[in-house]
């Protein structure tokens, strides 16, 4: 019986590494619509390279024309209005620097994530019985990802909620802009402000959104394998029972946060260059993005507790009851006088044993309940954070700022 269970484990681990072979490993960003467009028109790869081809192509679309167009309009940097488009600090930021990093995120995120599925394979923690189970996690997986209606719900959701009630009502600047001139009776657009809103900002609106999409089907993959009776080994020596690997995916999504902190920092700059804000104004915002960023990449992780507290719980249990045994007859032994004649204490493996056994438990008991470690929070923090960090100067000058970060440091 144990033959044919190692032969039907061995047999459900080959064809589970089969299909994501022929799945092209786990990615989160290898497939879609406009994955298989830009693929088509040559400015992607298999392996999602190419990506100054993309970068350049999306400033093309999105920023140039809004420069050629405020030159007609007379809006460059001196004009009519309070905000010329050279001038504009949240449109530079967004489409220089936010679109290029979310480009780019997906090519950090498909290296970071690329062996996750096959690790949890060759790390045997999906037992037999459960290989169909994880296959179907990873093809509904693929399936979700490469979703054409989800991709055209999202381009709808952009024109509809997007552009027509956040952008028109919540976040566009309440002064005469470049893109948009303000009076008693609303705004009007002007032909740069018509680029903007129905081209270049739905464009960025659904890069964002969709990497939110990819982030739910990254949510849903881990729940869906959580639920799993997975093979943890308390002892592990990555003190995660074998999950330690998962501690290192959350450094995939730093290029996404730190496009995050980007986009808020121009946003904050520019009400407070032309609204008359100030930094401190903000706060509020700024821990609640940095909160619900570090939720949505750790939060998923907890998922794996209720199993990590178990096979923690479960392993105190055993080797508990395995030390209490061995430290009984090592005593009986060695201090009760019942070592067999001539048998010398000096070099007795009995020692070594009782110290590795000592080793082992005290990797159970310093067993971790979450793949979450302080150095990845404060990192992932860190790229939300660093791109505000130049408008402390607008709360202090210069030379109190270094003063004050010298003084940190030293």
């Amino acid at each position: 019986m144990t033959d044919a269970g190692d032969r039907m484990t061995a047999i459900a681990s080959e064809a589970s590494v089969h299909l994501l072979r022929e799945s092209q490993d786990f990615s989160l960003v290898h497939g879609g619509p406009l994955f298989q467009l830009l693929l088509r028109a040559h400015l992607s790869s298999d392996t999602l390279t190419l990506v100054a081809r993309r970068v350049i192509l999306f400033v093309l679309i999105t920023w140039v024309p809004l420069l050629v167009l405020s030159v007609f309009d007379g809006q460059l940097l001196r004009g009519s209005v309070a905000v010329p488009f050279l001038l504009d600090v949240e449109t530079h930021v967004r489409f220089l620097v936010v679109v290029p990093l979310l480009l780019v995120a997906e090519l950090v995120v498909h290296r970071h994530l690329l062996r996750v599925a096959r690790t949890f394979l060759e790390r045997n923690l999906i037992p037999a019985a459960a290989m169909p189970r994880f296959d179907a996690a990873v093809t509904s997986a693929f399936r979700l990802r490469n979703s054409l209606l989800a991709e055209v719900l999202l381009l709808a959701l952009v024109y509809a909620v997007g552009v027509l009630i956040v952008w028109r009502r919540y976040t566009q600047l309440g002064t005469s802009t470049w893109y948009a001139s303000v009076s008693d009776g609303g705004s009007s657009l002007s032909p740069a402000g018509m680029w903007y809103a129905y081209v270049s900002l739905p464009i960025f609106q659904f890069l964002l959104l969709r990497w939110y999409f990819r982030l739910l089907v990254w949510i849903r993959f881990l729940w869906q394998v959580s639920r799993i009776d997975l093979t943890l080994v308390p002892t592990h020596p990555d003190h995660l029972g074998g999950l330690g690997f998962l501690s290192h995916t959350v450094f995939a999504f730093s290029v996404l946060l730190l496009a995050h902190g980007a986009m808020l920092s121009a946003q904050i700059a520019n009400r407070i260059f032309f609204v008359g804000a100030a930094l401190t104004d903000f706060k509020l915002e700024i821990a609640v993005l940095a909160v619900f960023l570090m939720c949505v990449v750790f939060g998923p992780l907890l998922v794996f507790t209720p199993q990590l507290a178990q096979a923690k719980r479960r392993g105190l249990n055993e080797y508990g009851t395995l030390a209490e045994r061995y430290v009984r007859d090592f005593d009986g032994k060695w201090l009760r006088g019942r070592a067999p004649q001539g048998e010398p204490l000096l070099g007795s493996a009995d020692i070594q044993s009782l110290a590795d056994l000592g080793n082992s438990f005290a990797v159970v008991r310093t067993m971790r309940l979450a793949p979450i470690t302080r150095d990845a929070v404060l990192v992932l923090a860190g790229c939300v954070l660093v791109p505000l960090a130049p408008l402390l100067l607008t709360v202090m000058p210069v030379e109190q700022l270094t003063q004050k970060l010298l003084g940190l440091v030293f």
